[in-house]
């Protein structure tokens, strides 16, 4: 079978987890073109993944242009994106955006308008949701044997400057933008679309610092049609050098621990004595996330994980941030998500 001639535009930190991904699929895909606006990072990734026999651009209108791509993986800071996921879309060319997709609820639309017309094969990466214990979790609600959720719960801890387009609001869109969106997409994925947002958000511990526009320390609470909440916290004032992203599902039968998408402790609160299930794995979601993909364009299948999800994710959290500034509950209706 004819391998996915691949790119990747922008080469930095994530693009290293997806080419490494593209390489455990070397059965599929072959990687032909890097691009970057800075081109000894293309050149690297070039020598690094294709044995220098790729193709490297420092303009991705120009690299559409030149290579025949089957698949584009885009790799961009949120500021970053302009056009290139619609015009790879015009061009038949499959899409694997990193999330946030974009900036504006606007932005992320037109992409998914852009990727629906032509019907080419789209996944955001919210690998979270190719996790083994996610998964697990995922066919019980599923086959309606743990009863319905009732409660989520999540923290995001780190404590970083991070790169300074990160620290700024206009180009980051903050670290529940940016960064929490990993929890607000897994608990959307667990428990469907909330009908009402309230955040909180401050900047406590980065005040002396001119460029530091995002919050440092948030908290939002959703609620959900059958009256289940959700309350996801997070914080860049935590232990340097420490990253915690944790997550606690509570059904009508179960309580779930996350350590990670991975990793947790599944215990039954409807057994006497409690049973109790863990889930350990180390699997590659990065490389499931990837051949989902590579499955969906072969077999003209949906992806786990389309760019009207990464929509989605996108409007809830701009919702919370927009109730984090307005000090002010706002209701979504079950389309509401649709449109921002």
């Amino acid at each position: 079978m004819k391998k996915l001639r691949t790119g990747i535009l922008g080469c930095g930190g994530i693009a290293q987890k997806h080419a490494q991904a593209a390489r455990a699929l070397n059965d599929e895909i072959e990687l032909v073109a890097f691009c970057d606006h800075t081109e000894f990072k293309a050149r690297a990734f070039a020598v690094q993944y294709a044995a220098g026999r790729a193709k490297t651009f420092t303009d991705y209108r120009v690299m559409l242009d030149q290579v025949d791509l089957d698949l584009l993986v885009v790799c961009l800071p949120p500021f970053a994106h302009r056009d290139e996921v619609e015009l790879a879309a015009a061009r038949g060319v499959h899409l694997l955006v990193e999330k946030p997709i974009a900036l504006t609820s606007a932005h992320a639309w037109r992409m998914v308008d852009a990727a629906e017309r032509v019907g080419i094969k789209t996944q955001v990466g919210f690998m979270y949701r190719f996790g083994a214990a996610v998964t697990h979790l995922k066919k019980q609600l599923a086959r309606g044997e743990i009863g319905d959720p009732g409660l989520f719960s999540a923290r995001y801890f780190c404590n970083a400057l991070h790169a300074p387009w990160w620290r700024a609001r206009e180009k980051s869109g903050g670290q529940l933008v940016e960064q929490a969106i990993h929890l607000f997409d897994v608990m959307r994925y667990l428990l469907g679309e909330p009908t009402m947002v309230y955040g909180r958000q401050a900047n406590v511990f980065h005040r002396d610092l001119v460029d530091y526009t995002i919050e440092d320390v948030s908290a939002t609470v959703c609620s959900f049609a059958n009256g289940a909440l959700g309350v996801i916290y997070a914080t860049n004032g935590a232990l340097p050098g420490v990253w915690i992203k944790e997550w606690r599902v509570v059904t009508q039968n179960l309580v779930a621990e996350f350590a990670d998408w991975n990793n947790a402790t599944f215990t039954r609160s409807d057994m006497q004595p409690l049973e109790t299930e863990r889930i350990v794995s180390a699997q590659d979601v990065f490389a499931l996330q990837l051949r989902d993909l590579v499955n969906a364009i072969r077999t003209n299948s949906a992806t786990r994980t389309p760019l009207r999800e990464g929509a989605k994710s996108l409007d809830l959290v701009l919702t919370a941030a927009r109730s984090a500034e307005t000090h002010s509950e706002i209701k979504l209706d079950a389309d509401s998500s649709a449109r921002g």
